[in-house]
């Protein structure tokens, strides 16, 4: 087993929202173990730059790619580029996300339009558009960033939730309707790790010493615990894992 989890080495994976965050971690991690990377990013060029060097430094191959994971268009030209470049996509994580933080009452139809077209309409565009290819190798695997908030939706951030529980479910469903084709889908479920996104939600230092000090691990994770977790999922080790959801927070919620 030690031999199956964590080795990448000839995959290729295509990382959306790979230039901050979640996406960033995982784009380092997976160069790490031998795979090369297609890197989405919509305004964060440097951070996708910096995994790119750091993937081309560890002897890997990566190619970062501008793009709105809502334009259908600009993510068909990113599937096509991905298969031009490396000939396969092995591995796709749909890591772009964004967050709105405020109460439902004071939100605006706009807000609650971002939140639902980036998280939802972008996972399922380019996860369309790469099914293809994976089905007819049969073999693929497909993470997918939920969050722990999928289990139990937090005030202020009403929307969200309901589109990383949206995320969840869909997962659930895909991982059915694919698994015959040799292809597992699973998502990840973090708790509050403290990224450039969800600093608002985390809160101050003080605040997050405090949720610390709450957590049976008693201390908070960061994006490289998540990058692990999708190693495992993208790895042969996981071959009997599929459609499941592997929650990263320190055991705030069991």
């Amino acid at each position: 087993m030690a031999d199956r989890v964590g080795n990448l080495a000839g995959k290729v994976a295509l990382i959306t929202g790979a230039g901050r965050g979640f996406g960033q971690a995982i784009g380092e991690r997976f160069a790490r173990e031998g795979a090369d990377l297609v890197l989405n990013y919509r305004g964060s060029r440097a951070g996708a730059e910096q995994v790119a060097r750091a993937a081309e430094a560890a002897g890997r191959r990566a190619i970062a790619l501008q793009g709105d994971v809502r334009d259908e268009a600009a993510m068909r030209e990113t599937v096509e580029q991905a298969l031009a470049t490396f000939g396969r996509i092995d591995i796709l994580v749909n890591n772009a996300g964004v967050m709105d933080v405020g109460k439902f009452v004071d939100s605006s139809r706009a807000s609650w339009e971002t939140q639902i077209d980036v998280n939802l309409y972008g996972t399922l565009i380019i996860t369309r558009l790469a099914l293809p290819h994976m089905i007819e190798r049969r073999t693929g695997r497909i993470i997918n960033l939920a969050s722990q908030l999928a289990l139990n939706g937090a005030g202020e951030v009403a929307v969200y939730s309901a589109t990383k529980g949206f995320i969840r479910t869909w997962t659930q469903a895909l991982a059915k309707e694919v698994g015959p084709h040799g292809i597992n889908v699973n998502c990840l479920g973090p708790g509050a790790i403290p990224t450039d996104m969800s600093v608002h939600f985390t809160g101050t230092a003080e605040q997050r010493r405090r949720s610390a000090s709450r957590l049976p691990l008693r201390h908070l994770g960061d994006p490289m615990d998540v990058a692990d977790c999708a190693l495992f999922l993208a790895s042969d080790g996981s071959d009997f894992v599929t459609g499941q959801m592997l929650v990263v927070n320190g055991g705030s919620m069991m």
